[in-house]
């Protein structure tokens, strides 16, 4: 039973524009500030860049899995549409609830803050700036933040017209930022051998190269972004699957040339640990005046990403609303505006708050832990309905069942080994996970009355 819609989804965007709806996703918060963190742990600038280049590779798998699920489901909410086709509803919900928490509300809270990092690295003179209200303490990154994430709010809850409008414009502007930094980085390059370098980075190897692959598949998990667009893009059989694999491809590629130049750019010895790693590399080619210039013009890439997921992820808890599975006022879109308005601030609010509790360095993990989970889930559902109904009429994955297997195996190694040197990094998944299930048993008893009571 779906309840009658006020307003639906229109069907109005391109290839293209879906393209660039899982570039803006990608690229943004993870390239410009996990790299540190991915260094220090692998302790390795050679084995830093294989890191990346088996995400690039992971994520073209999961790119590939996923334009199957999205040609034979062509629908608004993406994976809460996939697992509940696959393993039931219970799957769908948490996967819906866990994109309202981890997939989306958690890195948007995460570009608003690297956002702001960037900004105050440009207009050191904001970092003092502070307020209090009543016990609560607020910095001049936290203002910046949440007055980063009201603007786009604003913005994505009154127009999904001006605001893809807006998103291109900026993705575009994010993509020429990028090519600046890789001329400059790899024209600087004097043929030093710094792929040879090693860092001091103790504990196990494998766990400490899994939890690199945790912060870089945090950095491309946007991969499948166009699929909870499906209800909005023109001819989905065709254009969603090359939208996925074409945006996917391309930040594959950026991604280890931007890397090479931070490389090039900076000593590995500096570059491990730190989060404006973009703004260091800028400042060691540009002077600290270009440095700063640099750091605004990140700034600007980090709301193109914060912009991008703000319009995407609404597009799931509508979805859910729409089968009476969440809260009714999520699914309800005005006409005007075309857009699930009450969504895009529930999303808002979550973001909000994780701004003003969680740590960075843990807020990336505590992401690319849960969606890795999730993201293999969705793909093993892709085998169960090749089992169930067989290979679909329109997209079909290449190399099948190995792409998916690749996909499926490789987050399986990441999740286990991340956690092996500490387990108690997987609570607050298991947490969120929880308050999933419980929220399921509420509304399905819900369902359960309304349908006794006729």
């Amino acid at each position: 039973m779906v309840i009658a819609k006020q307003g639906a989804l229109r069907r109005s965007l391109g290839p293209y524009s879906a393209a660039m709806v899982i570039v803006a996703n990608m690229v943004g918060t993870g390239i410009f500030t996990a790299g540190g963190f991915i260094l220090a742990q692998t302790g390795s600038p050679s084995l830093f860049m294989l890191c990346w280049l088996a995400g690039g590779i992971i994520a073209l798998a999961g790119a590939l899995s996923y334009a199957e699920l999205g040609a034979r489901y062509p629908q608004a909410g993406g994976e809460y549409v996939f697992l509940r086709q696959s393993f039931g509803p219970l799957w769908g919900f948490l996967s819906g609830w866990i994109s309202l928490v981890v997939g989306f509300s958690a890195p948007i809270a995460a570009a608003a803050v690297a956002g702001a990092g960037y900004l105050l690295r440009a207009w050191p003179q904001a970092a003092g700036w502070s307020l209090s209200l009543g016990g609560l303490s607020l910095s001049g990154e936290s203002l910046l933040a949440l007055s980063i994430l009201l603007g786009f709010t604003l913005l994505h809850a009154a127009s999904l017209r001006v605001g893809v409008r807006v998103q291109n414009l900026l993705t575009g502007f994010k993509l020429l930022v990028l090519v600046g930094l890789i001329a400059a980085g790899l024209g600087a390059w004097d043929g030093q051998g710094f792929l040879s370098q090693a860092l001091v980075a103790p504990g196990s190897a494998a766990a400490r190269v899994a939890t690199a692959l945790v912060f870089v598949s945090f950095a491309y998990s946007g991969f499948n972004a166009a699929a909870y667009l499906g209800g909005e893009i023109k001819n989905p059989q065709r254009n969603l699957p090359l939208a996925l694999l074409t945006g996917t491809g391309l930040v594959t590629a950026l991604y280890l040339l931007i890397n090479l130049a931070y490389l090039a750019a900076v000593p590995p010895e500096q570059m491990a640990g730190v989060k404006e790693i973009g703004s260091l590399t800028a400042q060691a080619l540009l002077g600290p005046i270009g440095g700063r210039v640099f750091s605004l013009l990140v700034a600007l890439c980090l709301l193109s990403s914060l912009g991008a997921m703000t319009l995407t992820g609404p597009r799931i808890y509508y979805a859910m609303a729409q089968d009476r599975v969440f809260f009714a006022a999520l699914g309800r879109v005005r006409p005007a505006s075309g857009v699930p308005a009450n969504s895009v601030w529930l999303q808002a609010a979550i973001a909000a708050l994780l701004v003003l509790t969680a740590s960075f360095e843990a807020l990336l993990f505590y992401i690319g832990f849960i969606l890795s989970l999730f993201a293999a889930l969705s793909v093993a559902g892709l085998l169960v309905l090749r089992r169930r109904l067989g290979p679909p009429d329109t997209f079909r994955v290449p190399l099948y069942p190995w792409v998916p297997l690749l996909f499926i195996g490789s987050n399986a190694w990441i999740i286990v080994f991340s956690l092996a040197g500490d387990p108690w990094r997987a609570l607050p998944g298991a947490l969120t996970l929880a308050v999933g299930v419980a929220l399921y048993l509420v509304f399905r008893r819900r369902n359960q009355r309304e349908q006794e009571r006729g």
